[in-house]
């Protein structure tokens, strides 16, 4: 590479991207590595050994090799196994909505308020049903937030509540009422057989029991939380690992803005 032009040992790699076909990345573009880890009924022995790298090859993987295996116990046993896929996808036919197109810093959310909406936001959030994870919230919440991201309760235009874990949607929806809340947040961590989605779906079937879900913007988050999903459980939003309070609060004040019947109903 000579020095007048960095850019020159971009390389095979950078040439062999392929959108169209596009597969992971592990030693050299385009070579479909991956690894993966799953847990079988069986003991931890050549012959469990041998079920797992035949299970990886039916799922597309080429040449799996079993890199760990560990005993949970007897009868079950933790397989991570190293391989290539087979498959591919076409990147360049994917469309997602995004949940904002740009999400706004806590000063630009205040700003945002105080221009559109005029007074403080008041948000509920919880960990409904049986969940009694409260990390999720918590972090988008509390004042001191994560990773550096305050949460709402430091937002000067936002009045936020975070009723904690373990809360029925029944109690949910009362103290939301009780509170005159504009935004309601929930938090679902454990996931096990569906069991978010059966709580989520509740209390929307709730609400329009009710005849209040237009009174609110409500959006839900966890681990297992896409907007895809969410928007099809009937939330207005959904947040995934790796979203943050400035993003919940871009999207509920936004939304907020959008929607006179709720404005109208503290006036």
């Amino acid at each position: 590479m000579s020095i007048d032009n960095p850019n020159e040992k971009k390389g095979a790699c950078e040439l062999a991207l392929d959108h169209i076909r596009l597969r992971p990345y592990g030693d050299t573009m385009n070579d479909g590595k991956v690894q993966l880890s799953f847990t079988l009924p069986i003991a931890n022995d050549e012959k469990g050994v041998e079920a797992a790298r035949r299970l990886a090859m039916k799922m597309g993987i080429e040449s799996p090799n079993v890199a760990c295996h560990l005993a949970l116990d007897r009868e079950f046993t933790k397989y991570i196994v190293y391989g290539s896929v087979t498959h591919s996808v076409d990147y360049t036919d994917i469309r997602v909505a995004a949940v904002n197109e740009k999400t706004m810093s806590m000063d630009e959310v205040n700003e945002y308020i105080r221009e559109h909406i005029g007074r403080k936001v008041v948000v509920v959030g919880a960990s409904t049903g049986t969940d009694a994870h409260t990390v999720g919230i918590d972090a988008i919440i509390n004042r001191k937030g994560i990773a550096g991201h305050y949460g709402l309760e430091r937002y000067e235009m936002i009045e936020a509540h975070n009723l904690g874990s373990q809360v029925p949607n029944e109690e949910f929806l009362r103290k939301a009422k009780e509170l005159d809340a504009d935004v309601l947040l929930v938090s679902q961590t454990v996931t096990q057989k569906d069991i978010h989605i059966q709580n989520l779906v509740g209390l929307i079937e709730l609400m329009e029991a009710e005849n209040i879900r237009q009174n609110y913007v409500v959006a839900c988050g966890g681990p297992r939380i896409s907007n895809e999903l969410a928007k099809e459980l009937g939330f207005d939003a959904g947040f995934g690992p790796g979203k943050f309070a400035e993003d919940v609060a871009t999207l509920a004040v936004t939304q907020l803005a959008k929607c006179p019947v709720i404005l109208d109903k503290r006036m």
